[in-house]
């Protein structure tokens, strides 16, 4: 089945728009490789997780595949590099309520010889009580890890343990008291080295909360172990108003490319459209004559000059999907998942999905990614022995929106729970479902095969489904469960954009 049709950030005429990396894609790691560029992200409670994306030009990406296949639990802003022609992902693992594998925050380490993997099994550094690890080779020629705080420590030469305990190496640029931020929250480390300097870029005003909050500012020092002078330009990139395109903008990787410009990879939510999380945003940067960066663009929700690299444009497909084979972390990944929950999918003739728990919240639904401010989901659904299978939009377990089936009711779910709406249904094994998610209003219709589409009475607003309001930081996605007992059986998922943000005619 063809993917339904997206717009590509690539404008084809020398420009693009961001988002480049479209839906939640929050904390952005990026490596040049060669004339290639590689990224991943934070996948929180997601398994498999860390997926990664590759580029030849930072705007068009393509899904490679997912370098933790067996999340130890929730994983936060990984940092991505390469050294001595082996490549590492860093990263940080976080206590969790649907794991009891650590408990407290700690950094891991996979390596592989090729960032298109495989990758090994987690391997701990030692590294405890620290989050956002950021990799450098110091001008001693020795590895060093820098973490939140700012903090660092050295390496072993293999990059996999830490020699040293951590140190405070750096106290962040101050902001004015009266700039509206969620908190201070020193962040985000991940460092690069340019001529004689090493330059320190952090994230600082906090990842949620305001969208004026979230900023990005640089240091710099002749030595990693500083001492660290900070830009006279700080903050480089900032939401200076929540009437911008963009807002919380912030979590930034510069990089060079190989034609000698300079560009910024960061994160940031889509103005009113918080429930599609942090998008990766790209802008170029330049450089002053005293070897300062700086966001050279006033406005990135504009079309900007494209970097050099050759690529036709190229969109993130929808995850429409009929199920012939498993496509881990391109389109669906488990939340809340146990030690083995993908021995829980078979595909071939539909997605045939083994139930779990009891209700959406506690049955580790599979989720996809939302991408659009406008836009309708829709699946079969056949249910057998005893489960309850369905189609929600999906925040976490404690809120989520959407109908489920088993064989002779229609549940309704909103706010994390079922309602007590009952919606007129005739009994069978098999009904097909839809969502419209019409920028934030949501609206159901269901049908037997082949009949006329029934709209659901009731109708749900989603605004509010977000990081700030439910201090989580995920985004509002399509998923599909199977709780109870028994197993439910999913075919032709179809994601379709609401072009223009006018809906599309539903037809029987």
């Amino acid at each position: 089945m063809a993917d339904a049709p997206r717009s590509a950030p690539d404008l084809g005429d020398g420009t693009f728009l961001n988002p480049v990396l479209p839906g939640d894609r929050p904390d952005p790691a990026v490596l040049r490789v060669g004339e290639q560029y590689y990224l991943t992200y934070s996948s929180f409670d997601a398994s498999p997780g860390l997926t990664i994306w590759r580029s030849p030009d930072l705007v068009n990406w393509t899904f490679v595949t997912c370098a933790l296949q067996h999340p130890l639990t929730t994983v936060f802003a990984p940092d991505f590099i390469e050294h001595d022609g082996r490549y590492y992902l860093y990263i940080p693992f976080i206590p969790s309520a649907w794991s009891d594998a650590i408990d407290e925050p700690q950094i891991w380490v996979i390596h592989a010889d090729s960032p298109e993997g495989p990758w090994s099994e987690p391997v701990y550094t030692g590294v405890s009580g620290a989050i956002d690890p950021g990799h450098v080779v110091g001008e001693d020629g020795e590895r060093y890890l820098f973490v939140n705080g700012i903090r660092s420590c050295r390496l072993s030469r293999d990059g996999l343990r830490a020699v040293t305990d951590l140190e405070r190496v750096y106290d962040g640029w101050r902001y004015p008291e009266e700039w509206v931020t969620e908190a201070y929250a020193l962040e985000g480390p991940k460092l690069f080295r340019r001529g004689e300097w090493f330059y320190l870029v952090s994230a600082v005003g906090g990842t949620g909360g305001p969208a004026t909050g979230h900023m990005v500012i640089v240091a710099r020092s002749r030595s990693v172990h500083g001492p660290w002078e900070n830009a006279p330009g700080n903050p480089i990139a900032r939401t200076w108003s929540a009437d911008e395109t963009w807002w919380s903008r912030g979590h930034a990787t510069i990089l060079d490319a190989p034609d000698g410009t300079w560009w910024m990879v960061s994160h940031g939510y889509a103005n009113g459209y918080r429930t599609l999380g942090r998008q990766g945003l790209l802008e170029p940067i330049e450089w002053t004559d005293d070897g300062w960066p700086v966001a050279a663009a006033s406005d990135i929700g504009v079309p900007l000059r494209k970097p050099a690299g050759a690529s036709g444009p190229v969109a993130v497909p929808a995850p429409t999907d009929d199920f012939s084979s498993p496509a881990w972390g391109e389109r669906w990944v488990f939340d809340n998942p146990g030690p083995e929950e993908a021995s829980r999918a078979e595909f071939g003739d539909g997605l045939v999905l083994r139930a779990a728990g009891t209700s959406p919240a506690d049955s580790s639904p599979l989720t996809a990614w939302a991408m659009d401010e406008a836009y309708e989901i829709e699946v079969e659904v056949e249910v057998r022995e005893g489960a309850t299978g369905g189609l929600l939009l999906y925040f976490d377990d404690r809120m989520f929106f959407g109908m489920g089936w088993d064989g002779a009711a229609l549940p309704s779910y909103a706010g994390g729970i079922r309602t007590h709406w009952r919606e007129p249904a005739e009994p069978g094994a098999t009904v097909q479902l839809r969502l419209r998610n019409d920028h934030h209003i949501v609206t159901g219709w269901h049908r037997r095969p082949g009949e006329p589409w029934t709209r659901h009475g009731v109708r749900y607003d989603t605004a509010g489904a977000h990081s700030a309001t439910m201090n989580d930081l995920k985004s509002l996605r399509p998923a599909l469960f199977a709780a109870g007992d028994g197993e439910v059986v999913f075919r032709d998922f179809r994601y379709r954009p609401l072009q223009g943000g006018t809906p599309v005619e539903v037809a029987p």
